[in-house]
């Protein structure tokens, strides 16, 4: 039956408790993560968000029914303790910060029972992502969750101390805003008062951020919620948090330097690391053809080489059909793998094709210099030994090769070299290699919609010496975008911002907007432009992303409290779920959708 705390105030939190405080009388309070009875002594580990400390009850210091009490004491009972603190009388834990120490018990109250978990509270319990996710409370207890948790609240402060001190304010930007869907679909919510139209939640602030600079706020700051309707992955949900920040009469070496300094500071804080500063820069071109990455991970090699003008006239015609269609082939060395057996091979065939290609040709070198090839036959001596050459091929080395268009070559052979780093354990969590991509292209040339549209957003300033093309050549304009990419992720992404109406014009027209079109859609914006707004640029964080990277995790949702599963579902919650129609009547709204029919659907496929 559950106790009352009356009487009893926590004056410890579990591991607050140390050798220090031997001799005093002490209250702590918590979970009992395991009990021992030993007959005449019964041990107890209390766990709370801070860590583990051992509990003794002694008939002889709480008495028959106190000791009769903590015999019914059983896995994630909350408990109140009052007892004096001792040295340990067994032997010392050396993996336990309280290790040294226990409580001897004079008081002890249940506050409340518990039923046996349908999870181990446990880190190495095995234990399935859906079953953790439908009982999120229970595993929110587990030490390692609530490690990465309380690591990022202490991120978050150190991010508002920071720049509190660099001159930024933390203002609030609106939940409930308009749509303007560019990018990825907007979240909708439904107006009541205003029937048949609807609010957009925010993909980002980036608008109200740039008003602010246009309001005089100078810099901005805020650590924010967004949502995008997409499909998610390891590192993506619907609902996501931004360090966001906007800062006004800057450029992007000033943008780099306030944020350099920021990850310096939590780094060393959190992780009692010193990175060093100023980040290596690169083009995002540079990026592209050494990498195939615009977020490269540059803690290995195996850098893309360029055959091209090597192979253009030889006898194979899917390396010269592929240059004599605007295509390009390029190749990775994977050194010290020139006998990975033919069906590792051509499993590595099979990845490549996930990523667009008809295939992957390769070269294994032998130890005494011969070597296999998929494509030896069509090519002259000459040509193989300049292609190995080229790559820097050695005996034991392999060297795969990619040929089509360059967007392919590039997602293919830069995924490629990532599995392969993966397979070959080179990918260490403890080093941090961080890099900034700048000038991005301005625009990408969307196959969907036939037309060119912003790689960022609308709003992105062109290099200076672009702006003469942003109408007559869009795929020529580089962006004064830039990204900082942390070991292959991109953690945060900004741009300096368009502030010249007559640039921001050509921007609209080249994406295909007419002036009513922009009007419509970004109005409020464009009016606050006509009233003097100053040059600005910003960046925003993902903190989700951010915090993953600093706790060494490989997924987002162990570093997000109530995280959803891939269908954007919370399976503890159940939402998203049914609403009754009267809600749905004072919102004007009917549902056209017909489980029925998607059951029929189903069995037809």
């Amino acid at each position: 039956m559950a106790e009352s705390m009356k009487g009893l105030k926590r004056t410890h939190r579990c591991t607050e408790v140390s050798n220090k405080n031997i001799g005093e009388k002490v209250v702590v309070m918590g979970w009992a993560a395991k009990r021992r009875n030993l007959g005449s002594l019964i041990f107890v580990d209390l766990r709370d968000r801070s860590g583990i400390l051992q509990i003794v009850f002694d008939v002889n210091d709480v008495g028959e029914e106190g000791f009769k009490k903590a015999s019914t004491i059983r896995n994630e009972f909350v408990i109140a303790i009052e007892g004096t603190v001792e040295k340990r009388g067994g032997a010392v834990n050396e993996n336990l910060l309280t290790g040294d120490i226990e409580i001897r018990a004079t008081t002890l109250r249940i506050l409340a029972e518990a039923d046996t978990p349908p999870i181990p509270i446990d880190d190495e319990a095995q234990t399935k992502d859906e079953v953790r996710l439908k009982y999120r409370y229970l595993d929110l207890r587990k030490p390692r969750i609530q490690k990465n948790l309380i690591t990022r609240s202490k991120i978050t402060t150190l991010v508002r101390q920071f720049m509190t001190e660099e001159g930024f304010l933390e203002i609030e930007t609106p939940m409930l805003t308009k749509s303007t869907p560019e990018g990825a679909r907007d979240y909708l919510v439904p107006s009541r008062v205003h029937p048949g139209n609807f609010y957009a939640l925010p993909q980002s602030p980036q608008l109200f951020k740039q008003l602010l600079m246009c309001a005089g706020y100078d810099r901005y700051i805020q650590i924010v919620k967004c949502f995008r309707d997409e499909d998610l992955r390891a590192d993506r949900q619907p609902e996501f948090t931004q360090i966001d920040m906007e800062l006004s009469f800057v450029d992007i070496d000033d943008v780099i330097d306030v944020n350099e300094r920021l990850l310096k500071t939590i780094w060393k804080e959190v992780l009692d690391v010193d990175i060093q500063i100023p980040f290596k820069r690169m083009t995002w071109q540079e990026a592209m053809d050494r990498f195939g990455s615009d977020k490269p991970d540059t803690r290995f090699g195996f850098e893309l080489q360029d055959i091209s003008d090597l192979v253009k006239d030889c006898g194979f015609s899917v390396f010269s059909g592929a240059i004599a269609n605007g295509g390009t082939v390029r190749g990775i060395n994977i050194t010290g793998q020139g006998s990975m057996p033919r069906k590792k091979i051509d499993a590595l065939v099979d990845f490549a094709k996930g990523y667009g290609a008809k295939g992957l040709a390769y070269i294994a070198i032998n130890e005494d210099g011969s070597f296999k090839s998929s494509f030896a036959k069509f090519m002259t001596e000459d040509e193989m030994k300049n292609i190995t050459d080229r790559l820097e091929g050695k005996p034991g080395d392999l060297l795969l090769f990619a040929a089509d268009r360059a967007k392919i070559v590039y997602a293919v052979l830069g995924a490629l070299r990532c599995e392969m780093a993966e397979r070959l354990g080179l990918l260490d969590k403890n080093t941090f290699n961080f890099l900034w991509i700048t000038e991005f292209p301005l625009f990408e040339y969307s196959d969907e919609e036939q037309r060119f549209v912003a790689m960022h957003h609308p709003f992105t300033m062109p290099m200076e010496e672009d702006v003469e093309y942003i109408e007559s050549d869009p795929g020529r304009c580089r962006a004064k975008a830039y990204d900082i990419v942390l070991n292959g992720t991109e953690i945060g992404g900004g741009s300096v911002r368009i502030h010249q109406n007559d640039i921001q014009q050509k921007m609209f027209r080249a994406l295909g907007f007419t002036d009513e079109e922009a009007n419509e859609k970004f109005g409020f914006l464009l009016n606050a432009f006509k009233y003097g707004v100053p040059p600005h640029a910003g960046l925003a964080y993902g903190l989700d992303r951010l915090v993953m990277h600093i706790v060494g995790e490989d997924n987002i949702r162990d570093v997000i409290a109530f995280p959803k599963v891939k269908d954007a579902s919370c399976l503890m919650s159940e939402a998203p779920n049914v609403v009754d129609k009267k809600q749905l009547d004072e919102l004007f709204i009917t549902s056209t959708y017909d489980p029925e029919q998607e059951s029929e659907e189903e069995v037809t496929e």
